[in-house]
């Protein structure tokens, strides 16, 4: 009974700090795009399309050749 509660806690452990560390993230990104869409005219649209092109051009099975 005791092992189990202590699993149980260290996974609950782990699992508060994953939720915490996605949140803060995501909280950071969607503060980047706010900036850059705010601040300097940047859509999340432009931000994507560059993220897809430079996922196009530097990936070495686009075949182009």
């Amino acid at each position: 009974m005791i092992i189990t509660l202590i699993v149980a806690w260290v996974v609950f452990i782990i699992l508060w700090k994953l939720i915490k560390t996605t949140i803060k993230t995501a909280i950071i990104s969607a503060a980047i795009v706010m900036l850059l869409y705010f601040g300097f005219g940047i859509t999340p649209q432009d931000i994507w399309h560059q993220i897809s092109q430079f996922a196009q051009t530097s990936s070495p099975t686009t075949g182009n050749k």
